[in-house]
């Protein structure tokens, strides 16, 4: 397991009605506030705060075609030549990160290569890179 300490929050955040809602400086957005969204806006935060990914390599839930099956990855990182990159499936912080949560994202990469492959719930995060036809877990996220 990788440690992540996220930075302080400071999100813009709104109240409509019963609803919370959380700002996306990625896609200039409101978004309703859950507990996976919570994981997302904190964990891109990380990445860029942190890790200096630069904000405009980083794409978030785009529909990809897996089979006759359209799904959304959470966050994709593109590299400097702007080819994918990373992957990171976020799950709520009560998700355990599980074969299946891999398998997810395995799935994912099925469609979209990548050489990082990230799982997160907050307060867990385990991270492998491609090697050898296989996958070699990480003890830190690669900087970029």
């Amino acid at each position: 397991m990788i440690e992540v300490l996220f930075p302080e929050p400071d999100f813009k955040m709104k109240k409509v009605g019963e609803k919370q809602f959380i700002f996306d400086s990625i896609r200039k957005t409101w978004l309703q506030l859950t507990d996976e969204e919570w994981v997302r806006q904190n964990f891109i935060k990380y990445l860029i705060e942190h890790l200096h990914y630069p904000s405009v390599m980083i794409s978030l839930e785009k529909t990809i075609q897996l089979n006759d099956l359209k799904k959304r990855f959470d966050i994709l990182i593109y590299d400097k030549e702007h080819k994918p990159w990373m992957m990171v499936e976020c799950k709520g912080h009560d998700v355990a990160l599980t074969e299946n949560v891999l398998q997810q994202v395995l799935r994912y990469n099925i469609s979209v290569p990548v050489q990082y492959l990230i799982i997160t719930n907050g307060k867990s995060t385990i991270a492998w890179t491609k090697e050898n036809n296989g996958l070699k877990q990480l003890n830190e996220l690669p900087r970029w």
